[in-house]
């Protein structure tokens, strides 16, 4: 992640009332016997949020308007909870040291990539994972936990390393569970706030978007 980015997380409070999700592109071209061409444009998806929806008070606008001034409008990225997937198990269980598997070892390669799979019986997709949350990485190596000493993580990159003498051999099997967030910035630079319509039930759109690697 470039230096345009700050380490510091959106106000967790408002992120948990935010509405969005994954987004993708796809061109689809109509054929004239009624079939259809769909190509995938984007390779990955791409977050989207808007933050507007969980402002609720004076206090949450304030708070907004602080956080916005500190990054600069869409000049800074910086964290984002998402309020679902934020894990590298379901929402409502806790991260394991068996919850996704990252790599395969060659008794060479000390350093590994966090990544979270996504898929069924028919297709699977693999999302590089940046930004874990300090504390929550968990390892394991062909099935037996690692103890912290044997690996550090940067919680910058998602990149694990494992300590000289314990670099996985070759065909270990490399898996790790983890809490994470999202790395956005605000898709807008302007925030219009309406006393008068939020007052009445209208809220600003605050339009997050994720910061691809």
């Amino acid at each position: 992640m470039s230096a345009s980015f700050h380490e510091v997380r959106f106000p967790l409070r408002l992120s948990l009332s935010v509405s969005g999700g994954p987004v993708r592109r796809t061109d689809i071209v109509s054929l004239s016997n009624g079939r259809e061409n769909r190509n995938q444009r984007w390779k990955n998806s791409r977050r989207s949020y808007d933050a507007g929806s969980a402002l609720r008070s004076i206090a949450d606008l304030y708070e907004l308007t602080a956080f916005f001034e500190a990054r600069g409008g869409e000049l800074y990225g910086f964290r984002f909870r998402d309020p679902v997937d934020f894990k590298s198990c379901g929402p409502l269980a806790e991260p394991g040291p068996t919850d996704q598997r990252i790599a395969s070892g060659d008794g060479v390669t000390a350093a590994f990539q966090l990544i979270k799979t996504y898929g069924d019986a028919a297709a699977s997709f693999v999302r590089t994972i940046e930004k874990p949350v300090a504390g929550s990485v968990r390892v394991s190596v062909d099935g037996i936990e690692s103890p912290d000493s044997d690996f550090s993580v940067d919680t910058t990159t998602g990149i694990v390393t494992f300590a000289a003498g314990a670099i996985p051999a070759t065909g270990a099997e490399i898996f790790a569970g983890f809490s994470f967030d999202v790395p956005v910035r605000f898709a807008i630079d302007r925030i219009d706030i309406n006393m008068k319509a939020f007052n009445a039930g209208s809220v600003p759109s605050v339009p997050l978007t994720e910061i691809m690697p």
